[in-house]
């Protein structure tokens, strides 16, 4: 399959790979809470197949393809004022449309974040997007300047977040869990009202705590723009030296570190009193390293030959296409798979069962994406939201 006129095949994937890698994180969240202890705890003596998949997920997927979706963001945010603007004959113009558009983001982030899973990330991305809406026609050097001001911003406040961090004490691993089992007991086994008022508690807390990460997420968007503008998702075949660069430090550095990471969580899961690593502070540093690897796989999509690149467009290219619906199907299929007022499976898989869940999802979106891109040009929520935002 190739890309539609118009489109990049390699975004197209990009986002494909993004949504599914999101979803290897989320499913955990499903039945947890995205507040709780990510993969929840395991008995004694636990099952080493389940220890991992723990820990697989720790260091392949988790805080690695969230920044993948938010670089892309950027990177579409360019595209399509860029195509705006021709089309309505202005920047003003342009931007008028696409706040419209970001403001209709926003309304369908606080529907999915009350309404269906308190993660929801469409929240922040609506905001992050206003905040950089007016660097739509901005110089690429001013484009620049702002990413490096952010940026910088941002490691230094992380920097001194993290000693004020380990100033509250030792942590009380027995009242932590059982905060954590009373609110797996409820996600897993509660009744609608029940699930509706935690879930709109943790969205809120999720929204407030966003506030801090929302530089975060500003930095990606630009790096996206940035991406677009010089050409490096665009043409990647005039930038394969800076591609190669990407891909030995994303791997080079940043898989082992997300692999030491991994171990850490891993361990804590197995064993919650264990006081060998500092786990919230591998957590804090994943901000970090999660970023890096998730750029080497970046780096390593730019790099695949043309037989590889069509062969992954033929399955992930309608995903990434149908990013938005597939991202909210994804948490309407897993909260009523695994939350009490569905199925409420969540309350006896095991964590093999939970990634064999996921893959099952994955394998049903790409038949649905494939199916319906034959007969409509965009997702059932893409076409809602252009029609909504009176996109040309």
């Amino acid at each position: 399959m190739h890309a539609r006129p118009g489109r990049l095949l390699q975004l197209d994937v990009l986002r494909g790979i993004a949504v599914f890698g999101i979803l290897l994180v989320n499913i955990w969240s499903f039945a947890w809470g995205s507040l709780s202890l990510r993969y929840g705890t395991l008995p004694a003596q636990p099952p080493v197949l389940d220890q991992l998949v723990i820990f697989g997920v720790a260091a392949l997927a988790q805080l690695k393809f969230y920044p993948i979706f938010a670089f892309l963001f950027g990177a579409g945010f360019a595209l399509q004022t860029r195509s705006l603007r021709r089309q309505l004959g202005s920047w003003g113009a342009a931007q008028a449309a696409y706040r419209r558009r970001l403001r209709w983001l926003l309304v369908f982030g606080l529907l999915h974040g009350f309404l269906i899973w308190s993660g929801d990330v469409l929240t922040s991305y609506a905001v992050a997007g206003m905040l950089i809406l007016s660097l739509a026609s901005a110089r690429l050097s001013r484009v620049r300047n702002r990413a490096w001001l952010v940026a910088g911003g941002f490691l230094l406040f992380m920097c001194l977040l993290i000693p004020v961090s380990q100033q509250g004490g030792a942590p009380d691993t027995a009242q932590d869990l059982q905060n954590f089992a009373a609110r797996y007991a409820t996600y897993t086994q509660g009744g609608v009202w029940a699930v509706a008022r935690l879930r709109a508690n943790d969205f809120l807390v999720s929204v407030l705590s966003s506030v801090v990460m929302l530089p975060h997420i500003v930095v990606l968007f630009l790096l996206g723009i940035l991406s677009v503008r010089c050409g490096w998702l665009t043409q990647p075949q005039r930038h394969q030296r800076l591609w190669r660069r990407v891909r030995a430090v994303g791997l080079g550095a940043g898989l082992p570190f997300n692999l030491l990471a991994a171990g850490a969580i891993a361990w804590q899961v197995a064993d919650p009193y264990q006081t060998v690593f500092d786990t919230a502070l591998f957590e804090v540093g994943l901000f970090a390293g999660g970023p890096v690897l998730a750029a080497g796989y970046v780096a390593a999509l730019m790099l695949a030959g043309p037989f590889m690149l069509r062969w992954l467009g033929s399955w992930l290219a309608p995903v990434g296409r149908m990013a938005l619906s597939n991202y909210l199907l994804q948490s309407l299929i897993g909260t009523w798979l695994l939350q009490g007022p569905g199925l409420g499976w969540g309350a006896t898989l095991r964590p093999i069962e939970m990634l064999g869940l996921a893959l099952a999802i994955m394998a049903g979106q790409v038949l649905l994406s494939r199916y319906w891109l034959r007969y409509f040009r965009q997702g059932p929520m893409e076409a809602l939201w252009r029609r909504l935002a009176r996109l040309p």
